[in-house]
Parts: structure tokens; sequence; C-alpha cells
């Protein structure tokens, strides 16, 4: 199996030579099967052999042994590869290089062993250790929102542990000043969910007797009102812009331009490009449906020439022995389907790349461009909802605001037609 990967003997024999030397070919193979690529098992087995070294500089001759110097040697590591670290995210991907290969391998190697959880751990898992499985088993919710919770409650615990103040010292006042710190950097829509979160918290609390007063009132209730702000859209020149720029010889770049015209020509939000399937694409009678949207409801929309050729061309450098079929596939090993997350990241990198400046750049972008330009080709409303899977007509007159060429027209003195 080295011999796919390695292309001097000596440097197979090398590594076959070494203590680790079959645990290492084992952990190449398992690799292989997850089709990861070449660079990656290179640098996978290169910190392997780092380890071995290290391990057989302390004297250890069983593999039981090992999983007590991995936390040693990723320090090991980090003090000789890591002094250019200047964010903690630099320090943990310096960390993974390291970590990551080596407990991997012990999983092959030891039975019974598992990687420790790396993860940050739940917020007042210590303090309020209840409060999620309320959420997840009473209060029912998904695990989407507890995310949003997790998001909102662990700047909180922060917040708690730098000023000294405990769960039951809580007071109004320290709650709104924390409010107003967060207001400095959140969006209005950002503020209204910290609040609502930190109510439902402090209720909590509160039942479970952790606090004695209920301080639920002390948070404000913001409002957000209906139609205050206009769509964060791009003009049409961008997008097609954004289309061109994209390299359709590479794989990775036939895989995004089929999204961007996707997300373009039907206005799909993220979870429906991340979700849609190889089946839902009739060839014959030249459909894509949508099944699960937003609303509840299904869509089924005629496929366009230019989304076809786009899909197509992508579908021929698709990996064909994934058992997955989601049609958009990582770019990476070991090939799992895209997440909603992948796609609007993917979108947003783009638009960057390409000097494109809007507000919370991301794939809802090119949505709301889809409707806009559906807006200026004069279609009705209710058509243009009904088009991009609107549940409520008030979703889409939101894009009234922005018919730029009909308030053009009354300005003109050519109101009269227009109304």
């Amino acid at each position: 199996m080295l011999e796919r990967h390695f292309r001097s003997l000596k440097v197979i024999d090398r590594i076959r030579a070494q203590w680790l030397g079959p645990q290492i070919e084992r952990y190449v193979q398992s690799l292989d099967e997850l089709h990861t690529g070449t660079a990656t098992i290179q640098q996978n087995v290169r910190a392997l052999g780092h380890f071995n070294e290290f391990v057989v500089g302390r004297g250890v001759q069983r593999l039981d042994q090992l999983p007590d110097h991995v936390d040693a040697f990723v320090s090991h590591w980090f003090a000789k590869h890591g002094k250019w670290c200047k964010s903690a995210q630099d320090r943990a991907a310096i960390a993974s290089q390291s970590r990551l290969p080596v407990e991997r391998m012990l999983c092959l190697a030891l039975p019974g062993f598992t990687r420790p959880s790396h993860r940050p751990r739940m917020p007042f898992c210590v303090s309020a250790p209840g409060f999620f499985p309320f959420l997840l088993n009473e209060k029912g919710l998904r695990q989407a929102t507890l995310h949003k919770y997790t998001y909102t409650l662990r700047p909180f615990e922060s917040y708690l542990a730098q000023t000294g103040i405990t769960l039951s010292a809580l007071t109004p006042a320290s709650i709104t000043d924390f409010i107003n710190t967060r207001a400095e950097t959140l969006h209005k829509s950002g503020m209204l969910g910290t609040t609502g979160a930190l109510r439902v918290f402090l209720a909590y609390l509160h039942r479970e007797g952790i606090i004695a007063n209920d301080l639920t009132r002390s948070l404000p209730r913001g409002r957000a009102y209906r139609q205050a702000s206009i769509p964060r859209a791009i003009s049409w020149p961008d997008v097609e812009r954004l289309l061109a720029s994209v390299d359709c010889r590479s794989d990775v770049g036939k895989r995004d331009y089929a999204i961007l015209t996707l997300l373009a020509s039907y206005g799909l939000r993220a979870r429906e490009i991340a979700a849609l399937c190889l089946d839902d694409i009739d060839w014959v009678h030249d459909q894509i449906s949508i099944p699960m949207r937003k609303g509840g409801h299904s869509t089924r929309y005629p496929l366009s020439a230019t989304v076809g050729e786009a899909i197509i061309a992508y579908l021929h450098v698709r990996r064909t022995d994934i058992a997955d079929r989601q049609v958009f596939l990582a770019a990476r090993s070991p090939y799992t389907p895209m997440r909603h997350t992948g796609v609007s990241c993917m979108v947003s990198g783009r638009m960057r790349s390409i000097g494109i400046q809007v507000a919370r750049a991301g794939s809802h972008t090119l949505r709301h461009a889809c409707v806009q330009h559906l807006v200026e080709a004069d279609l009705p409303f209710k058509v243009i909802g009904d088009y991009v899977g609107h549940r409520h007509p008030a979703s889409t007159l939101v894009y009234g605001k922005v018919a730029v060429h009909k308030l053009r027209e009354m300005v003109i003195a050519q109101g009269e037609d227009v109304l």
C-alpha cells in the first residue's frame, strides 16, 4: 500500500523498518480506503515517523503505553513547528497535525482505544448541567437550535468568568452590562437571538432554584420591524462576474460553478443545495425537484440548459465510488456530502476573492439577487414567491423596495402608468 503513495523505495523501507512501521502501514491502508490524497497521506506518515522517534527515545516498548505519551508529543511538536502561530486557530491547526494522525493510528492499533473528544465543552455544564437536556427533552428543540443557544451562552459564561460573578450572584446590572458588551459586535437580529436565549436560560435557573429571583424581566424585549431593511442582494452584472470568475478546468471549479448556477437560476437555499440528490434530477423530462423546502412543500423546476450542462460537467468528475446519493460532495477525503455551511462559505469566499462587497455575503445573497432580477423583469410578486418557495406573500413584498426601475418611472412623471 505504501508503494501507491511513495515513489522512493528507500523511503518505503525506512517506514517499514520503524518500530511502528506495521501500524503506520495499516493506517495508510485505512486512509487509502477513504480515498485520501497522496499529499495528505505523506504528511500524516511524516508526523507518525516523528512520533515513532519520540516514543522510542522515551523507552516505550509496548503499544499499550503509547496513549500516555500523546500529549507530550503534541507539546513537543508544537514547540518545534508552532513558533509562527499568531492566533488560537493557528495553534489548533498545528496541534491537529500531530494529534490527529497519532490518535487515528492508535484506534487501529489498540483494541478499545477511542479518541478523546477535543471539542469545547458545553457552556454551564458544571453550574447548570441540566439546561441542554432540558432544551432537548422537555422543549424538544433540534440540534441546530441547540447550537444557537451554545453560541449565545458561551460568551455569557466567559463574561461571568472574567468578572468573577457566579450564577447565584447574578443581578440585573450584570446582565445589562453583558448585553451592552454584545451589542458592540452583534447585528440587531443577533441581539434578538441573544436576549431570547438568555431569557429561557434565566427562567430555567429560577425554576431549578439556582438563582433566587426571576431575572427575565431585566432583559429588554427588542423588536424587529417588518420591511425595516432591504435584501442584501448584488446586481445581476455582479452575479455574471461571479460565475465568470470560476475556473471550470478543475474538479472543484466544476462543482462550485454548478452550485452557483443553481443558486442564481432558481434562488435555492444552501440547505436545498446540500440535500439535492441524484434522483431529484429527471434527465428524461428536463426537470429538477426540490422535495423538502423550508415551507414544508416541494417544487419542480424545468431544468435549464445552462444548469443542466453545469451539473453534467461536474457529474463527469464526481467520484463514483461514494455510496451517498447527494449530488455535491466535499473536495477532500472522505468525500462526504457537502453541508449547507460549506455551500454558504464557498459562495462567500468566491465573492470576496473578486471584490464583491455585500453585508453577510453567502449563498442567500444569490437567492436575493435571483428574486431582485425577477422583480426587475416585471413578474408578478405572487409568481416570484411561488418560484422561490416563499410561504407567505410578505416574504416577497420586501423586494418591492429594490424595484428601482419602477421608482424611477414615478420620479420622471410616469407614475400613473406604474400605479
